[in-house]
C-alpha cells in the first residue's frame, strides 16, 4: 500500500504526526504539559507570535496549561483562534495503527486517510489551523491581529479556560469573532454552521451502604433478599431524575421563530437515514417528520450516563458497598440549567433517596448568537468557494464553552470543511482530501473575514 501525500499537505501531516505521540488525555498532566510547551515553542518559532501566558508559569498547577499567544499586525480587526490539544483515551485493540503513533492508510470507500487518536478531534484541525496561518503569513495574506488560545480540558468542561476568561480585565483582547476550526463535513455530508452551543454540567451520583441500608463492605450476594444493594438504589435514583423511557430527556423548550425558520430550511434536504449511518445507529429515539426530529434534537435538556460502576469491580456474587454513575447534563440555550440542577437536588433530598449523594464537577450555560454576527458570512463564503452548501443550525446539540468568550467577541463559530470520523472511537481518522479542504477553507475564512 502506497499513500501519496499532496505537497501542500506535507507540513500539516508532519505537524499532526509530531503531535500524535503526546498522550494528552485527562489525567496525563505530564504529557499534556509537554504538548502545551511543544506547541508554544512551535508557534513562537514558526509564526513569530508573542507569548501572553507562558506555559512555564503554569507548571505545578492541577490543570493542563493554556497556550495563549498573540500575533499583532497592527490591524483594525482582531480574530481569536481557539482550539484544543486534549484527546480521549484509547488503547491499541482493533486499531489499524497504535492510536498514539498513527499512520497513513488507504480505505476502499474513503481513499487515503491518516489514522490516529485526535486525527479528527482535534489534533488534525489544530495542525491544519496552524499551517493555514503560516501559509497566509508567507504570502503576506495575514492582515488581521490573531489571538491563539489552545486548551487541554475541552473534553472535560474547559474549567481552567473559563476561569482564565472570567478575569477582570480579560487577558484576551477584544475581538470581532472567535473561530474554532474543526472538520465540519460530518460523515462526508454538507458542512454545518452552528449559531450557538449547548451548555454542560458534569456530575457524579454515588450511593454508599449505611443507615439507609446496604452493606458498608462487600458481602455475599446470598443476602440480597434482605439487605439492600447500592446498585439498585442508584438505578432508582437515576430513574427518578431522568426517566429511562425518555432516554434521559428532562425538559424541552418550544423553539422561537428564528430557530424554527432555520430548521424548516434544513429539513428540506436533511437525510435522517444518512445521519443514522454516520452515527452508527439504526433508529432514532424520537418520532415525527424530519422537522419534528430536528426540533427534538436541539430543544431538550438531556442527562447522559457516561459510566456506571460498583465497588468492588468485577466481583461476581457479592453485594457491593457502593455504586456510582458519571453524568453529563447537556442544556440548550433557553433552558436554565441551574433550575434543572435545583430540581434534581430536590428530588434526591426525599427520604426515599437517603444515602444518595450528588457531586457537581463543573458547569457552564448554553449560548447562541445571530445569523448576521461577524464571521458567519465569511464562513459561508469559504464553503461556497469549494462548492459546498452549508447547513445552518440554530445551535449545536453538542457543547462548547462559547458563553465564556461572550465578553471577548459577539460570535463563537465552529467551522471548516473536511471529512473525518470515529472521533472518540476506534480508528479515528481524517481523509487527506478532507484535510486539504479543511486547510484551504481556513485560509479562505480568515481572508474573507479580514477583507469584509
Amino acid at each position: 500500500m502506497t499513500v501519496i501525500v499532496p505537497t501542500a499537505l506535507g507540513p500539516t501531516l508532519d505537524l499532526l504526526t509530531a503531535m500524535t505521540p503526546f498522550v494528552s488525555i485527562a489525567g496525563q498532566l505530564e504529557q499534556q504539559t509537554a504538548l502545551a510547551q511543544w506547541l508554544e515553542e512551535w508557534i513562537v518559532s514558526e509564526l513569530g507570535a508573542t507569548i501572553v501566558l507562558p506555559v512555564s508559569q503554569q507548571l505545578g498547577q492541577n490543570a493542563p496549561p493554556l497556550v495563549h499567544l498573540r500575533i499583532d499586525n497592527q490591524a483594525s480587526k482582531t480574530l481569536v483562534l481557539y482550539n484544543m490539544y486534549d484527546v480521549m483515551p484509547a488503547d491499541a485493540e482493533d486499531w489499524e495503527f497504535a492510536p498514539f503513533t498513527g499512520g497513513l492508510s488507504s480505505w476502499p470507500e474513503l481513499g487515503d486517510v491518516f489514522v490516529a487518536r485526535g486525527a479528527e478531534n482535534n489534533k488534525g484541525p489544530l495542525a491544519g489551523m496552524l499551517t493555514a496561518l503560516k501559509a497566509l503569513q508567507e504570502t503576506d495574506g495575514l492582515q488581521v491581529n490573531i489571538e491563539i488560545i489552545l486548551e487541554g480540558e475541552e473534553e472535560i468542561g474547559s474549567g481552567y479556560l473559563r476561569r482564565y476568561l472570567a478575569q477582570t480585565p480579560c487577558p484576551v483582547s477584544l475581538a470581532d469573532a472567535v473561530f474554532f476550526p474543526s472538520l465540519c463535513e460530518y460523515g462526508g455530508g454538507q458542512p454545518r454552521v452552528y449559531l450557538g452551543f449547548s451548555g454542560l454540567t458534569a456530575a457524579s451520583l454515588q450511593v454508599r451502604g449505611g443507615n439507609w441500608g446496604g452493606p458498608e463492605a462487600a458481602i455475599h450476594a446470598s443476602n440480597a433478599n434482605w439487605i439492600a444493594n447500592p446498585v439498585w438504589k442508584l438505578v432508582e435514583a437515576l430513574h427518578a431524575i431522568a426517566p429511562a423511557e425518555k432516554s434521559g430527556v428532562i425538559a424541552r423548550i418550544p423553539l422561537d421563530p428564528p430557530a424554527n425558520q432555520l430548521l424548516n430550511k434544513l429539513a428540506e434536504t436533511f437525510n435522517i437515514q444518512e445521519e443514522l449511518r454516520f452515527r452508527r445507529s439504526r433508529r432514532l429515539s424520537v418520532s415525527g417528520d424530519t422537522l419534528a426530529c430536528l426540533q427534538q434534537l436541539i430543544n431538550g435538556a438531556v442527562l447522559t450516563i457516561a459510566e456506571i460502576r460498583s465497588s468492588p469491580l468485577d466481583a461476581r456474587g457479592v453485594i457491593p458497598h457502593s455504586a456510582n454513575a458519571e453524568l453529563a447534563l447537556r442544556v440548550p440555550p433557553g433552558i436554565d440549567g441551574e433550575i434543572i440542577l435545583a430540581q434534581i437536588m430536590q428530588t434526591l433530598s426525599a427520604p426515599a433517596f437517603s444515602g444518595v449523594e450528588i457531586s457537581l464537577a463543573d458547569s457552564y450555560p448554553g449560548h447562541r448568537f445571530s445569523h448576521d454576527s461577524a464571521g458567519v458570512n465569511a464562513l459561508l463564503e469559504a464553503y461556497q468557494r469549494q462548492e459546498a452548501a452549508a447547513q445552518i443550525w440554530p445551535w449545536a446539540p453538542g457543547c462548547a464553552p462559547a458563553y465564556a468568550f461572550a465578553q471577548v467577541a459577539p460570535a463563537f463559530l465552529i467551522g471548516g470543511l473536511g471529512h473525518g470520523g470515529n472521533a472518540h472511537g476506534v480508528n479515528e481518522f481524517v481523509t487527506l482530501r478532507g484535510l486539504a479542504r479543511f486547510q484551504q477553507s481556513i485560509i479562505d475564512w480568515i481572508s474573507n473575514f479580514q477583507n469584509n
